[in-house]
């Protein structure tokens, strides 16, 4: 009979990276790179390359004192072997959810420029594959972007006004013509691909991404599977636990959504709204009820809710569907803004606000930075246009600086629908057949469910909602959980959510891990020279107390 008494001990992971979206995608891409270069010029990005190469073979002479380098030095460790796996709630692909809302939304093109993107081996690795494809024709220009389209009367205008060091006027980024290419929207369908790409070049397809939903994560000795008693993180799922040397977390707002409950008051907290949904639980749009009274012939009318580029989406899609009219309620006045932040936050090398943020003294000066820069919603000139043609055509009802205070949902033969009421009153606001929320997720650490024990074990100070980090987006030096994404804002800056920030943390959080398991080598080294020494001092012991044999003591180890 097979002998059942021994059991085989639970597999522990490298690294685990909790949500497979672009950011996760990234830090899983970059760990497999030996030579990343997508933040580097291209004359660092050669050097490096030529140093990875020919650097042990031959002496390199240092430019500041002329002395050489003799060969033979030691290369940094390689982590493209690492044991790397990601959990995701929702998909058991890379890139799952943020699909799904794409397609969902019906979107064409990003909102992004092409040097945002995933791949760590290049800054135009996305520009480069729409070209090797022949999809050039996918991208879509960005407008009033590079210098050359300001004004002579602008520039003069920014010449002779009196500024300050940190004022706007002196963190104008003028875009030099030859980046121009680098200002256009990829195609969704483009971008999704070169996902694709990323993810089959670094081997990254094959069953690495699981769809679990985590639960709770915790970091300590394990009993039974830690060796050396060495504390590994212990990430509990609704499958069952994983464990892992070192969590990379990257689940973009990480919260879930909520929609303001105010103006419902006919309804408790916790019952559920008819008729009512926000935009990131969205599964078939518009939703069935309009859809039916749409094939019946009935009209049909939609209430968004919502300042940022998602709530125009929803707009012009719900009109695009064929729903009668749309009325869009915006509480604050519109903002028209290209990105999510200013080009002094994301230009492709003179990042200047994103200089001020990182000589900031305090995490408060950081993060009023960060708020001060991303503001409120913001939509893009390309849909602002949209929605002027909508209004044109009556099809769509823009009220800025409008607040909805009270929402009744009446019954009726042809079915339910809300009526609303708003402040400033609107007179002759119709009833709705449905209320969309496009009012983003507020973001708060403390609410996550699956850190609670984290945050009780290995506490470190918040701010805004966010954890307050090391610089090498650790959660603690001596606790390998990194944060990448809208969560590192407080290390990233105002670009963090973003692509940009994916990036940028990655390459981060991957030379952090390489240092920590170079660093647990180190240990392993020294703690096998320690106990070689001790056994042979056990031995002599022995051979001198006349309990051992003397030619014990010449066996190599």
């Amino acid at each position: 009979m097979p002998d059942t008494s021994r059991q085989t001990l639970p597999h522990v992971h490298d690294v685990v990276i909790i949500g497979a979206g672009p950011c996760g995608l990234a830090v899983a891409a970059r760990l497999r790179e030996k030579a990343p270069g997508a933040i580097f010029t291209d004359e660092e990005h050669r050097r490096h390359r030529f140093l990875h190469r020919y650097g042990r073979s031959m002496p390199l002479k240092q430019v500041r004192n002329g002395r050489f380098t003799c060969c033979g030095r030691p290369t940094v460790s390689d982590t493209q072997d690492l044991d790397i796996m990601a959990l995701d709630a929702t998909h058991d692909d890379w890139c799952g959810r943020w699909n799904k809302l794409f397609k969902c939304y019906d979107i064409e093109h990003l909102r992004s420029p092409m040097f945002w993107h995933v791949s760590p081996v290049d800054r135009d690795a996305l520009l480069g594959y729409a070209y090797s494809q022949n999809r050039e024709n996918e991208l879509l220009e960005i407008h009033h972007c590079v210098g050359k389209e300001v004004s002579k009367h602008m520039r003069k205008r920014t010449r002779t006004q009196k500024c300050s060091a940190h004022s706007a006027c002196n963190a104008r980024v003028e875009i030099n013509e030859r980046d121009r290419i680098d200002y256009f929207n990829p195609s969704q369908a483009l971008f999704s691909d070169h996902c694709r790409a990323v993810a089959s070049r670094y081997h990254l397809c094959d069953g690495v991404v699981k769809k679990e939903s985590v639960q709770d994560i915790s970091f300590d000795v394990v009993q039974g599977i830690s060796v050396n008693d060495e504390p590994l993180f212990t990430v509990t799922t609704d499958r069952g636990p994983q464990y892992a040397r070192t969590v990379v977390l990257s689940v973009g707002p990480a919260n879930q959504p909520s929609i303001p409950r105010h103006a419902f008051k006919a309804f408790s907290a916790t019952e559920s709204l008819p008729q009512v949904c926000h935009s990131t639980q969205i599964e078939t749009f518009p939703d069935t009820v309009v859809r039916t009274r749409m094939t019946n012939g009935q009209r049909t009318k939609v209430l968004v809710i919502g300042g940022g580029l998602t709530s125009a989406q929803l707009s012009d899609l719900a009109i695009r569907k064929g729903v009668t009219k749309v009325w869009h309620l915006m509480r604050s006045p519109i903002a028209i803004k290209t990105f999510d932040v200013e080009l002094s936050w994301m230009s492709k090398y003179r990042n200047l606000e994103q200089a001020y943020f990182y000589s900031a003294d305090t995490d408060e000066e950081r993060l009023q930075m960060v708020r001060a820069a991303r503001g409120g919603g913001s939509i893009p000139p390309r849909y602002h246009k949209k929605l002027k043609d909508h209004i044109s055509r009556g099809r769509l009802e823009l009220r800025t600086e409008t607040k909805l205070v009270n929402a009744q949902f009446v019954t009726t033969e042809a079915g339910g629908r809300w009526k609303v009421e708003t402040e400033p009153a609107i007179e002759g606001i119709p009833s709705f057949d449905f209320i969309y929320f496009a009012t983003g997720i507020e973001t708060d650490v403390a609410a996550l469910p699956y850190l609670q024990t984290m945050r009780e074990t290995h506490p470190i100070d918040e701010m805004g909602g966010l954890p307050c980090l090391t610089e090498q987006l650790k959660w603690k030096d001596d606790v390998p959980l990194f944060v990448t994404g809208r969560l590192a804002s407080l290390r990233l800056g105002a670009a963090g959510p973003n692509l940009g920030g994916a990036r940028t943390g990655a390459e981060r959080i991957a030379l952090a891990i390489q240092e920590h398991f170079e660093e647990c080598k180190r240990e392993d080294k020294i703690s096998g020279d320690i106990a070689a020494a001790d056994k042979d001092e056990n031995e002599w012991e022995r051979f001198v107390l006349g309990r051992g044999s003397k030619y014990s003591c010449l066996v190599e180890h």
